[in-house]
């Protein structure tokens, strides 16, 4: 287990087994189906409140819940990880482009722009 920021590790380009599970959860959260799938869970929840059974079918959805948003935190500091060493490299590439282009000498900072603007698209 690494405890150093995502930007200091692997290269261009190259996804872990855990950053294309991190993609892979984040579109799943992000689609209609887990939305009505929270919006059933909360349902079940309040039913079960209303309908005053058993304290274990309470602490059950509740526990749900709570496993839920446990795993959306983790996603979302995941996904802000990623946006912030995406942009970062964005930033990078066109300081360095501006400096080429300052000196006089377009080259690989031009390229490595190019290549930082499609960024997302990779990732």
């Amino acid at each position: 287990m690494a405890f150093e920021h995502p930007a200091k590790k692997g290269g261009q380009g190259r996804l872990g087994r855990f950053e294309k599970l991190a993609e892979l959860a984040s579109n799943f959260t992000s689609s209609p189906a887990f939305s009505v799938f929270c919006v059933l869970l909360v349902a079940g929840f309040v039913a079960v409140r209303l309908a005053h059974l058993d304290t274990g079918w309470q602490h059950l959805f509740g526990d749900a819940i709570g496993a839920v948003a446990l795993l959306l935190l983790a996603l979302l500091k995941n996904s802000e990880r990623r946006a912030e060493h995406a942009i970062q490299r964005k930033l990078d590439a066109i300081a360095a482009a501006l400096l080429e282009q300052y000196e006089g000498e377009p080259g690989r900072a031009q390229r490595e722009l190019a290549e930082a603007i499609g960024i997302e698209d990779g990732e």
